[in-house]
């Protein structure tokens, strides 16, 4: 086991010397195809940015950078192969951009968002672009009229952006929806929706930036791949505000997030570390919108349904009729190929029915339209039918669940200490109350899906 330092090259003919130490192994990341052109999404989101008359800035484009580094190296090393607990790395980037200061005086922020994220030690250096990409951003043109967008918003493909993209649109926004497509169960929910909801509000000027990163197996030489993708927030994340520094005024990028999965707090003590992901956490957040501000960025990133439980956010909905039909399309699984690896020949991708994100979804819609009106697709249709395998995937989060549920129910209280458990809410010390029950109120909501189903071990 090794340090793992990952060192971004534009193009074969950027030399500059990146010593690595001893006990480091050192993988270059070439972000540029061909002579120019760069490569992983990168240019290909430039492209399609100017074709939608948006023009990001050079920071912009750095912290898209930034963001394929994080991504690559996420992604690409084995916590298990790479890690002396199973799950902490140790990963340094050392990455090109165009304003040196300025993102040398961010590192102490861009590093604690990336060690509370995903739960490595991250050292992070920067060192200024090759001469011939000095300049990468492309001026916006003198006649370029003013762009119809006045809003971001993510659009993962999952029921809480669908719901967060409807909102908007009923209000009369015209948002860009940002998406980041890795598999093809994620990419063909965006699709599906994207195209349902053009066709409900034909009139609306909105539009989707869609953006793809993905990196080869083996880009770390001898090293295994990584699925626990708990760095993949920062990449949407950045996706989002990067096409933000292309509007000609402040931006707020929305990221729809019901609060129970936002808090996520531990629903037993062996969920404290490497199951319990803070993707939306507000300490989190809070540290992007200090990196905006310390980049001299206009812009901020906002949850608007924190207080919110799923099912909340499910009765608020502001197009009832189109969230029923589109809801089944919508993907919330964290294991949509169950099914196949459960040998069920035909089913191809569906909700497993019984991960987290898939009992927190089956709960918000048991509770907005009741039992028989959720219409998705599960492998496991009926969790009464028979006792859960608590050693099995099948019956472990619902056991989770049950302990959760029984320890608040016998100490209510309870949840005004536990909200702490993943992380500080010291930027949230106003709303702790408000925190505290939202936990409560969306535990309540599964306890009702889960009333009378049995789990033991098999």
């Amino acid at each position: 086991m090794k340090r793992q330092l990952v060192a971004g090259r534009f193009g074969p003919d950027d030399q500059t010397a990146i010593p690595a130490a001893a006990d480091e192994q050192l993988t270059q990341l070439q972000l540029v195809a061909g002579v120019k052109t760069l490569d992983y999404g990168i240019g290909s989101a430039l492209g399609s940015l100017k074709a939608l008359g948006i023009f990001p800035s050079e920071i912009g484009i750095d912290l898209l950078v930034v963001a394929a580094h994080v991504h690559a190296a996420d992604t690409r090393i084995s916590r298990v192969e790479q890690s002396q607990d199973s799950w902490t790395r140790e990963i340094r980037l050392v990455i090109p951009v165009s304003d040196l200061p300025r993102w040398t005086a961010v590192t102490p922020t861009l590093t604690k968002a990336l060690n509370f994220l995903t739960g490595d030690r991250w050292t992070i250096g920067f060192r200024l672009r090759p001469v011939r990409f000095t300049n990468i951003a492309r001026k916006r043109p003198h006649s370029l009229l003013t762009v119809p967008y006045d809003s971001l918003c993510l659009f993962s493909g999952g029921l809480d952006s669908l719901i967060g993209a409807i909102n908007l649109l009923q209000a009369e926004s015209a948002p860009l929806l940002i998406s980041h497509f890795g598999e093809s169960a994620t990419s063909d929910a965006q699709n599906k929706l994207f195209a349902k909801l053009k066709k409900q509000y034909a009139r609306s000027a909105f539009d989707r930036l869609r953006v793809g990163m993905t990196f080869d197996d083996g880009l770390v030489k001898d090293v295994g791949s990584e699925n626990s993708t708990r760095g993949r927030s920062f990449l949407f994340f950045a996706l989002g505000v990067f096409a933000g520094t292309g509007l000609r005024n402040g931006f707020t990028l929305k990221v729809p997030e019901n609060g129970l999965i936002a808090l996520n707090v531990p629903l037993d003590p062996l969920r404290l570390g490497s199951n319990s992901t803070r993707t939306t956490h507000p300490y989190f957040m809070a540290r992007w919108n200090d990196l905006l501000d310390e980049l001299g960025i206009d812009g901020r990133v906002e949850n608007p349904y924190l207080p919110m439980t799923k099912g909340e956010m499910v009765l608020a909905c502001a197009n009832q009729k189109l969230l029923l039909e589109l809801a089944p399309m919508s993907l919330s699984c964290a294991h949509p190929a169950n099914a196949r690896w459960q040998g069920h020949k035909g089913r191809g991708i569906e909700h497993c029915g019984y991960c987290l994100p898939c009992l927190i979804r089956r709960a918000a819609l048991n509770r907005a339209w009741g039992e028989g009106g959720d219409r998705t697709a599960y492998t496991v249709p009926d969790l009464r039918a028979k006792a859960l395998d608590t050693r099995e995937s099948t019956g472990q989060q619902v056991r989770s669940f049950q302990y959760a549920i029984a320890r608040l129910q016998g100490h209510p209280g309870l949840a005004n200490l536990l909200i702490h458990k993943p992380g500080s809410l010291a930027d949230s010390a106003t709303r702790l109350d408000e925190l505290a029950d939202v936990y409560r109120r969306g535990l309540n909501e599964v306890a009702c899906l889960i009333h009378g189903v049995q789990t033991r071990p098999s």
